[in-house]
């Protein structure tokens, strides 16, 4: 695994760009709400730490992974964000319905990404059970909520 040995939180403050003149939109699924509201707290804490007025991240609730797309696109068409983080967690279970949200999310946040105008960080975990979850979202391998907010910087700062 890629974060087997890897604290998803630690970043290099001094390289990341000043956020202070940017909003970010983040879209969360309330599914495995105990995973996506551990994820929201790492990328909204991580946007504050660098510059981000609480007033410029607006923050849209969808039932479900699978909605990130919706959500995300509706919310790059009527509020004037420089990114979206959409936040999501999905977790194996005993049918092909894990493959089928996985590959939907994916694919619906690539498509926005190649056709819309504003970037969408993908932070979506697809773990093949609950502690993994854990240890990404706040746990022993840090916050990939954290990892995704800084991803939100550097793309709002391409953008520009």
């Amino acid at each position: 695994m890629a974060t087997i040995h890897k604290n998803l939180s630690n970043y290099d403050k001094a390289t990341i760009p000043n956020a202070k003149n940017f909003r970010f939109g983040i879209v969360v699924s309330e599914w495995n709400a105990n995973i996506t509201q551990g994820l929201l707290n790492g990328a909204t804490d991580t946007l504050l730490e660098n510059g981000v007025l609480p007033q410029n991240i607006i923050t849209w609730d969808v039932p479900g992974t699978f909605e990130l797309t919706f959500g995300s696109k509706h919310m790059a068409n009527t509020q004037e964000v420089d990114a979206i983080i959409a936040i999501g967690s999905v977790i194996q279970g005993e049918t092909k319905h894990f493959d089928f949200v996985c590959s939907a999310a994916a694919q619906g946040i690539k498509d926005l990404n190649v056709l819309g105008e504003t970037p969408v960080i993908f932070c979506v975990l697809t773990d093949n059970n609950m502690q993994q979850a854990i240890d990404r979202s706040g746990g022993k391998h840090g916050n990939k909520g954290t990892e995704a907010a800084i991803a939100a910087i550097k793309m709002a700062t391409l953008k520009q």
